[in-house]
């Protein structure tokens, strides 16, 4: 862990994506349900340094082509030395087999992503034959408190109630969930193991986190779930999940729980926010955030590649 975590840190000093996890974060991805780290992942030393790294996450579905997530990095001083050419070309072999065993026969696909305008790793991809196919926004808020100050009033909308994220109401989440995304690009379905590895992460953040519902009926309408993590000049709140279920949609719940998820993580001292979000969103989600005093960082293109 130690190792990896100096790895990310001068990947980050390099790419400045705001990333910055922590070692208790970084061993808890060894706990997803959907990474076999044993043999889903490679690290690249030179000595005690590590200067590569790659893992792959699998979907819970094959729709219809089952679509591995990659995640890894490189050294910027070893850039341009083949590493990052080796560690996808290994990936391809490991991820055949780690497909077969979940979804044999189906179509697999490889996904990885960069910031667009960072040619190397553009390059690389292009050289390996991947294709861009959708772009995402990093969207900041540096100051949470002066953002806060100024968000428009967001009063709970009528018939509608607030309560903060506990066990009890986990499942009520996970089914907004599955409802809010069931329309969105590249979206399948969350499980129940991989939800509740979710919520007990780390940096997960309950009492940031609500769910929505309908105050006559009790049916869920609405989640708005955050993490937390540490930056240069203080604690970040990362808006993880921001969704309504159908039943719920054109009422203002995403603003109004939103708007009330920052107030409550300024008030346990928060000092910035975040989230990403799809930039071809078919909810209008960008405008909403820009409304509500977020701004683009970053934007980042999914690089995919069909393995047959």
């Amino acid at each position: 862990m130690p190792a990896w975590k100096r790895l990310l840190d001068a990947i980050e000093a390099v790419e400045q994506e705001d990333e910055h996890p922590t070692e208790a974060g970084l061993l808890d991805r060894f706990e997803d349900p959907y990474v076999d780290m044993a043999r889903g992942s490679l690290a690249a030393f030179d000595g005690d340094r590590m200067v590569g790294y790659h893992y792959m996450k699998a979907r819970t579905a094959a729709a219809p082509a089952h679509e591995f997530r990659q995640v890894g990095g490189v050294d910027p001083a070893r850039r341009g030395t083949g590493l990052g050419v080796r560690l996808l070309g290994w990936a391809e072999g490991a991820a055949r087999e780690l497909h077969d065993e979940r979804f044999p026969g189906k179509p697999l696909a490889l996904v990885d992503g960069c910031v667009v305008g960072s040619a190397a790793s553009e390059r690389l991809f292009a050289q390996l034959g991947y294709e861009p196919v959708r772009w995402y926004r990093n969207m900041v808020m540096d100051d949470l408190a002066t953002a806060v100050s100024a968000l428009p009033e967001s009063p709970v909308p009528d018939g509608v109630t607030f309560r903060v994220f506990a066990a009890e109401r986990s499942a009520d989440a996970l089914r907004v969930r599955n409802d809010a995304f069931r329309d969105h690009y590249g979206m399948v379905p969350q499980t129940p193991e991989g939800w509740a590895h979710f919520t007990a992460g780390p940096a997960f953040r309950p009492d940031s986190s609500f769910v929505a519902y309908d105050t006559a009926s009790g049916e869920p309408l609405g989640i708005v779930l955050a993490e937390e993590y540490p930056q240069e000049h203080g604690r970040e709140l990362y808006v993880a999940l921001v969704g309504t279920a159908r039943a719920g949609r054109k009422r203002g719940i995403a603003s109004a729980l939103l708007s009330h998820a920052l107030r409550e993580g300024l008030a346990v001292g928060c000092s910035s926010s975040s989230l990403g979000v799809d930039a071809d969103s078919p909810t209008g989600a960008v405008g909403l955030y820009e409304r509500l005093g977020y701004r683009a960082k970053q934007t980042y293109v999914e690089q995919r590649k069909l393995l047959g």
